[in-house]
């Protein structure tokens, strides 16, 4: 009989995060082909890993950005291990790691109760998108390889979107595989950019950050323009936010799901405005 005190967490390795991916696709999730990488380098001990008599039974991720913000993803217990404690102690772990951070999450629906009972409150819903590539290329001159431009600027840009600075996750971030990063710019700066990269099914946009919603629009086409026509393309929208609704609606894009953003500690301050599809479920 296996005995609690055979219950083991300990921080991922990084090839123990592939395997976090592979059961993050096991749920449905979709994941990048390459988010492991992006993902690991954002906080090396941030990603924690149950173990059960030296088995892996469950996981969750805990990244922090400095010390004021932190973000709750890869929350999972293989089905033949759940509702027998270890997902409460995964979930002690990563808050015990945050510290007196602000945290956010994105959760289904059906686990919203409990997040408020931990202490979460919704601040917004966002709705999954569903598209299909145009492969008709750039249609804009103003779009440019954002790999390309200072990252000085584009973190610059990300400030006011993000709660916090997240240089180490940008930096590869903009770099997918199999996929593209854009930016606009106009009026000799920047205002707006954009990531598509390669998932296991299809392909996931985000962050698709904008000034406007024509300028959003320009990068959405551009960037579903960058792949094959007909490849399936999802794009994750706060609901809150009606110009980004109403802009992938345009597009054709039907929603196909939701989610729920919540924070423990106070909603931070963003320019929701200009966030048309947010960068990731499981980092923010």
């Amino acid at each position: 009989m296996t005995l609690e005190k055979d219950f083991v967490i300990r921080t991922m390795g990084r090839d123990d995060l592939e395997l976090a991916v592979d059961w993050a696709a096991d749920e449905g999730w979709n994941p990048g082909i390459k988010d492991a990488d992006c993902f690991y380098n954002s906080d090396p001990q941030g990603f924690f890993i149950g173990e059960l008599a030296g088995q892996p039974v469950g996981c969750i991720s805990a990244v922090t950005y400095g010390e004021a913000f932190g973000f709750l993803g890869f929350y999972i217990v293989k089905p033949e291990y759940r509702r027998q404690g270890y997902g409460i102690r995964l979930w002690k772990k990563a808050m015990s790691h945050m510290g007196d951070r602000v945290v956010g999450l994105d959760g289904v629906p059906a686990q919203q109760n409990n997040y408020i009972k931990s202490g979460f409150h919704t601040a917004y819903r966002n709705l999954r998108f569903e598209g299909v590539g145009n492969g008709c290329g750039r249609k804009s001159k103003e779009l440019v390889d954002l790999a390309a431009l200072p990252l000085t600027g584009l973190l610059s840009y990300d400030k006011p979107l993000f709660p916090a600075a997240r240089r180490a996750f940008l930096e590869k971030w903009i770099k997918p595989g199999g996929g593209a990063a854009l930016g606009y710019v106009g009026n000799a700066r920047l205002e707006g950019y954009g990531v598509i990269r390669a998932c296991r099914y299809g392909y996931k946009i985000g962050p698709l950050f904008a000034d406007t919603e024509p300028i959003a629009g320009t990068l959405l086409e551009g960037l579903m323009g960058n792949i094959e026509a007909g490849a399936p393309v999802f794009l994750d929208v706060p609901h809150i936010n009606a110009p980004a609704i109403n802009l992938a609606e345009s597009l054709a894009m039907r929603a196909v799901s939701e989610t729920v953003r919540m924070y423990c500690g106070g909603p931070p301050s963003v320019d929701l405005e200009r966030i048309y599809g947010v960068t990731s479920l499981e980092l923010g």
